[in-house]
């Protein structure tokens, strides 16, 4: 009774030592990254240096997928058009005032 008391012993021994060895603890495997959380990341490095509304307003876009130059256009129409108005150009005058504003 003892001897096989101590095979049994020995047998379950010997599989545990198998079955630890066969299956070696792995460190956690990197997850990847969503596409939205690569765009936070892309944008997020784009913006260093911009601070307050500045980085607000190209965090927004830039995660929407528009890029800086389109806003920066944009922005220009709005300048170039709120000067055209405030200087009361019209017709032919306005025109090549704006393509001037637009151009520089």
């Amino acid at each position: 009774m003892r001897t096989q008391l101590r095979v049994v012993v020995v047998a379950s021994l010997l599989a545990f030592a198998a079955g630890a060895v066969a299956a070696p603890q792995q460190a956690p495997a990197k997850k990847d990254l969503t596409p939205q959380q690569q765009r936070m990341s892309t944008c997020n490095s784009q913006a260093a240096g911009k601070k307050g509304d500045e980085r607000k307003t190209f965090m927004s876009s830039c995660l929407k997928g528009e890029s800086p130059a389109k806003t920066t256009q944009q922005d220009k129409m709005k300048s170039c058009n709120k000067d055209a108005s405030a200087k009361s150009l019209k017709g032919d005058e306005r025109k090549a005032y704006m393509s001037t504003c637009l151009k520089g």
